[in-house]
């Protein structure tokens, strides 16, 4: 069957942006359960959906494809006063089958297979939200099943990042049904969890060597929504209600910045990993509404998520099968990674987290508001990220400036093009490539050394970003060809960049660095790091472990900043018309552009557009302005202060220095 936009007349007087109503989501939710039964195993335990399996395999795989659509059942059901297709019964046989050891359908254990231990705390959230509907309703033998086999995440290492919380959302479900547990793990890992957690509601995923720059929409579907359920599925226990208040608090706060995330037309930012998920961007939003942390107007709450929803459906994110495929847009098998089944999007099911609420709601019931974005153009920073995030009406587009986030370990690792990039938006991808060494990628300051050889930004320092001004520091890093992830250290890029409307000034100025080991010169930051207050003139410098470089490299051949990757064929449902400008504004920049023989999710011939300064100088800034969107902008001018500084003038007679 096909996932047809949904057969329901749209409803523009209550949704007068998106025309969906709570009847959607609930037919939405229907439609691709009833899609994937085909494709069950004979007692339901496990799906054999089509594609490539996963590192995992395709059993481990068979219980992602349960484990993540029982989650959808979950929210489905909570509310619901009926169940007109038997949600319940189909997946309670699929339970009792998976979880028996001798049934040829049962489900790896949780020591066999570490990817059964996300899938264990999905099934958890998912039978908490049912229990009247299904675990209430199992035999004995199969609830002792079933809990034998959750136990399984007692006394198991889960690793350090947000997969903390699947352990703790899994033993809270054992704990509330009379099943084994581990407080210790438990507070150990709450403990774990509140040190990755650096302000404004903001959570890094990890925190590999003392640093805090893994951030992308694990924020908020896991490290936000996770937390909450966990103590929605832990009431009663002593101080869970201190803690739900806490978290509660940090998602307000995420909130107030993440709901800016998205594209007029519903696109979440491409930003990050695991983006074959799709809409459970929205998750975090919905659990603003359940626990009332929602710090927006319901309607226009409403107006975010489902706009985030409809945007993949109309898109073509459900294949002709009915079944979500592997990508953005549609069916783009180059997002696989290496943890990624066919049953990976159904993940997406976080992003019907708002079924929990019922139809007497306000979340459902008022009509929905228009997102900053609808009416007019704008710029925020999200200062835990390093981020400034500039919205125009005009177009629709948002745009995220990237000063803070390089999910980087405290000794360089090779770059990664969905973390380090200067920008990413709602309507383009980067250039799938992590290195630059044969031309220049999207949003790059790059330097090219007097070799040939391109640089890296594996690990950036946030100085500041506030109003519409965002700066960092980093080493230009060049990757070693006779070592494999090993680097030779190049000058210090001091960059800078303004915002306004669609366009960005970039800014980079370079100074030649004296020591070239972090462990032993001084932090290039000069106070406190913005994201968690620890400051590096007082603090041990988290970066111990052996730092493989060579001697700084030569003075550099030149130095390269770069826009956004357009395709040149956009993709089916991608946005057409788009334009992808620079202009150099300090003197001896020449502006080229690259196509780019890869694909991306939203198309193909990558065009990228980029300004080269040859005759380096040191401690001289090199400003361009790059802009993204559907007509050309106005473009500011710079000129030169009499202190040595660079003055940028917009178009509207503001004045920005740089120096």
């Amino acid at each position: 069957m096909t996932i047809d936009v949904v057969a329901l007349d749209e409803d523009r007087r209550l949704s007068p942006y998106t025309g969906w109503t709570r009847k959607h989501l609930v037919d939405l939710a229907d439609r691709s359960l009833l899609a994937l039964r085909p494709w069950a195993t004979e007692a339901h335990a496990r799906f054999g959906l089509p594609g490539p399996a996963s590192g995992s395999g395709p059993v481990s795989d068979g219980l992602e494809a349960f484990a993540r659509s029982f989650l959808a059942v979950g929210f489905r059901l909570s509310a619901a006063e009926t169940d007109p297709h038997d949600h319940a019964g189909w997946y309670a046989q699929g339970l009792a089958a998976g979880t028996d050891p001798d049934s040829p359908e049962r489900w790896p254990t949780l020591t066999e297979r570490p990817q059964a231990r996300v899938e264990a705390a999905a099934i958890a959230i998912a039978l908490h939200e049912t229990r009247r509907w299904i675990w209430d309703t199992l035999p004995p033998r199969v609830q002792e099943r079933v809990v034998d086999w959750l136990a399984g995440s007692v006394g198991v290492r889960y690793p350090d990042n947000n997969w903390r919380w699947f352990q703790n959302v899994t033993q809270a479900f054992l704990r509330s049904v009379g099943g084994p547990y581990d407080e210790a793990e438990l507070t150990a890992n709450l403990d774990f969890l509140d040190d990755c957690y650096l302000a404004d509601g903001w959570y890094s995923d990890g925190r590999p060597g003392g640093r805090s720059g893994n951030i992308d929409w694990y924020a908020g579907w896991v490290m936000q929504l996770f937390s909450l359920w966990y103590c929605r599925i832990s009431a009663g226990t002593p101080g869970i209600e201190e803690r739900r208040a806490d978290y509660a608090g940090r998602l307000r706060e995420y909130l107030a910045g993440a709901s800016d995330l998205f594209g007029a037309d519903g696109a979440p930012l491409f930003q990050g990993r695991s983006l074959v998920y799709r809409y459970a961007a929205a998750g975090a939003l919905w659990t603003g509404a359940v626990f009332d942390a929602n710090p927006l107007p319901p309607g226009r709450l409403r107006r975010v998520c489902v706009g985030a929803v409809r945007y993949f459906v109309d898109r073509g994110a459900f294949d002709g099968d009915g079944l979500l495929s592997l990508g953005w847009l549609g069916r783009f098998e180059a997002m696989r990674q290496s943890y990624s089944g066919p049953g990976s999007p159904y993940w997406a099911s976080l992003g019907l987290a708002g079924l929990v609420l019922p139809e007497s709601d306000p979340v459902w019931t008022a009509v929905e508001e228009p997102a900053p974005i609808d009416t007019s153009d704008f710029v925020r920073p999200i200062r835990p990220a390093g981020w400034l995030v500039s919205g125009t009406a005009g177009d629709g587009i948002v745009r995220v400036i990237n000063h803070g986030v390089d999910h980087s370990t405290a000794t360089p690792q090779p770059e990664n093009p969905d973390y380090n990039r200067y920008g990413y938006s709602t309507v383009t991808a980067p250039v799938p490539r992590p290195d630059g060494a044969d031309g220049p990628v999207d949003n790059q300051v790059a330097v090219v050394g007097p070799d040939g050889r391109w640089s890296q930004r594996p690990l950036i320092d946030l100085i500041s970003v506030d109003g519409h001004r965002a700066e960092s520091r980093q080493l230009a890093r060049f990757p070693r060809p006779d070592a494999d992830q090993a680097f030779d250290d190049g000058p210090e890029l001091h960059t800078v960049s303004l915002v306004r409307g669609a366009v960005e000034v970039r800014a980079t100025r370079l100074t030649p660095r004296a020591d070239p080991d972090p462990r032993t010169g001084p932090d290039p930051r000069t106070g406190p790091d913005p994201r968690t207050g620890s400051d590096p003139r007082t603090e041990p410098d988290p970066r111990t472990g052996p730092v493989p470089h060579a001697a700084p490299a030569a003075v550099p051949a030149a130095v390269v900043i770069s826009g956004h990757a357009v395709p040149r064929h956009p993709a089916p449902g991608a946005r057409a018309g788009l334009i992808n400008s620079v202009r150099t504004l300090t003197d001896g920049g020449t502006v080229g552009s690259t196509v780019h023989p890869e694909a991306n999710p939203f198309g193909s011939e990558l065009e990228v557009r980029w300004v080269r300064f040859d005759a380096i100088s040191p401690d001289r800034w090199y400003v361009v302005a790059v802009a993204l969107g559907e007509r050309e902008p106005d473009w500011p001018v710079a000129a030169a202060g009499s202190d040595g500084s660079v003055l940028i003038t917009w178009p509207d007679g503001t004045v920005d220095r740089l120096g």
